[in-house]
C-alpha cells in the first residue's frame, strides 16, 4: 500500500476535497490521508510515498520534517530543499535568462541591520548607493515588496524617491526590491500542476479578495488566442526551470505582452470560496491525478524529488568550462506534451615586507576603511545631490 499525505494548516476545503478525490478514484494500492506526525528521527523514512506540502512555509518544524522525509525517499511536493532556497528576486533574474518578460527590478538593502551585525559588516556596501541610476532604471510610480515574500504582505506603491524612503522606514529587517509598475490591460493567474497541466484564470488584483476571480478577458479574436498560448508557454517554461509541481504564475498584460509578475507560489490559494467552484474542481482533479502518478512512480529508498532545469543544468556543467555555460532553458518536451486546457472566465591580515640586509619583517595591514558610518543604507541623498526629488 502506498500512501499519499497532505500537510496543511488552517485551510479546509482543498485538503479534504483532495483526499476524497484521490480515494474516490480507487486506484489499486494507493490511498490518501492527512499527514500525521508523532516523531521525527533522523534518516528514518516516513510511511508516505508522496506528501503534498501546504503549510511548511509557515512552520519551520514541518520544513525540517519534510527534508528528512525527502532524504529517505518521499516525493515531497513541492521540493522542500529548493523552496527553502528560492525567492522572488532570483526568480525574476531567471525569468530574464529563459526569455520570459518581467518588470524592471532592483534589490534594496534592509532598512535595519540584521541581528549580530555592525557597520563593519557592510564595508562592501557603497554609500550612498547609485540612487539616480536605480530610479532612472525602474521609474516611478513603482512597487516596493519583500524580495522573498508573498501573500501581498508588506507591498507598497511609491510615487517618488522621498515616498520610497519614507515607506522604507517601515520595513525593518526585510530585504526589499523596487519594481516598476506595469499598467495592464489583462491580468491572469495560472495554476500549473505537474509541469504539464495549466489553467489560465482571468484575475483582477485590484478587486476585493473574494471578487478577484470575477474577471473577463479583454482581448478578443486572434489576439486573444495568441495571448493565451503565450501565457501558457511562459507558465510552463517558468515551472520547468524552477522545478515546481504545484504553483501559480501571475501575468500582467501590457501592450499585448504578458509580463510575469509573481511566480513563486508553491502553496497557492486553492480555497473554493476564493477561486470559485469551477477553478476549484479543476485544481482538485489535476492535483489528485498528479499525486497518484507520482505515487505510482515512487521508488522506495531513492530520491523522488523534482528538480528544475536550472539546478540540473548547473550540475551538468564542468567547473572549468572552456566556454561560458549556456543559459538554462526549459526543455521542449514538457511544453509540447502539456494538456490543452479550457480557460475559465472566473582579523587583520599579516604581510611580509622585504627589508635590505635584514631579511623580512612582519608588518600589519592597515584596517580597511568603512565606507559609511550611517546605519541606514537608504537614507536620502544630500541636499546638493543631482537627484530630482520631485
Amino acid at each position: 500500500m502506498k500512501k499519499i499525505g497532505i500537510l496543511f494548516g488552517m485551510e479546509n476545503t482543498f485538503p479534504n476535497a483532495f483526499i476524497e478525490r484521490v480515494n474516490s478514484k480507487a486506484v489499486d494500492g494507493i490511498i490518501a490521508e492527512a499527514v500525521s506526525i508523532d516523531k521525527v528521527v533522523q534518516a528514518d523514512p516516513t510511511e508516505y510515498a508522496v506528501i503534498i506540502d501546504r503549510i511548511s512555509q509557515d512552520v519551520p518544524f514541518y520544513r525540517a520534517y519534510l527534508k528528512n522525509a525527502a532524504l529517505s525517499g518521499t516525493a515531497v511536493i513541492n521540493n522542500p530543499f529548493w523552496w527553502s532556497a528560492d525567492e522572488k528576486f532570483f526568480n525574476n533574474a531567471l525569468a530574464e535568462k529563459i526569455g520570459v518578460p518581467v518588470p524592471k527590478t532592483v534589490l534594496l538593502p534592509s532598512r535595519e541591520r540584521p541581528e549580530n551585525t555592525s557597520e563593519t559588516s557592510f564595508r562592501n556596501l557603497a554609500y550612498p548607493m547609485a540612487w539616480e541610476e536605480i530610479f532612472q532604471y525602474v521609474g516611478f510610480p513603482a512597487y516596493m515588496k519583500p524580495h522573498d515574500g508573498g501573500g501581498w504582505k508588506s507591498v507598497y506603491k511609491v510615487v517618488n524617491p522621498q515616498d520610497m524612503w519614507h515607506k522604507h522606514q517601515e520595513t525593518g529587517h526585510l530585504v526589499m526590491m523596487l519594481q516598476e509598475e506595469v499598467v495592464f490591460d489583462d491580468y491572469f493567474r495560472c495554476y500549473c500542476i505537474g509541469q504539464k497541466d495549466v489553467l489560465i484564470m482571468p484575475y483582477e488584483p485590484r478587486n476585493p479578495h473574494h471578487l478577484r476571480y470575477a474577471a473577463e478577458i479583454k482581448a478578443t479574436g486572434e489576439e486573444r488566442e495568441k495571448l493565451l498560448e503565450t501565457v501558457r508557454d511562459y507558465t510552463l517554461k517558468l515551472n520547468v526551470a524552477l522545478g515546481y509541481d504545484f504553483n501559480t504564475v501571475e501575468f500582467a498584460v501590457r501592450d499585448g505582452i504578458p509580463v510575469a509578475i509573481d511566480f513563486c507560489n508553491p502553496a497557492p490559494d486553492a480555497d473554493i470560496y476564493s477561486v470559485g467552484p469551477d477553478n476549484f474542481e479543476w485544481v482538485v482533479e489535476a492535483a489528485a491525478n498528479m499525486a497518484i502518478e507520482r505515487a505510482q512512480k515512487h521508488v522506495p529508498g531513492q530520491s523522488n524529488l523534482t528538480w528544475g532545469t536550472f539546478v540540473k543544468d548547473a550540475i551538468g556543467t564542468p567547473q572549468m568550462a572552456a566556454e561560458p555555460a549556456s543559459v538554462p532553458s526549459a526543455p521542449a518536451a514538457p511544453v509540447t506534451s502539456a494538456k490543452e486546457v479550457k480557460v475559465k472566465s472566473v582579523a587583520p591580515k599579516k604581510a611580509l615586507k622585504p627589508v635590505e640586509d635584514k631579511g623580512f619583517e612582519t608588518i600589519l595591514e592597515p584596517a580597511p576603511k568603512i565606507p559609511t558610518k550611517k546605519a541606514a543604507a537608504t537614507k536620502a541623498p544630500a541636499k546638493n545631490s543631482k537627484l530630482d526629488k520631485s
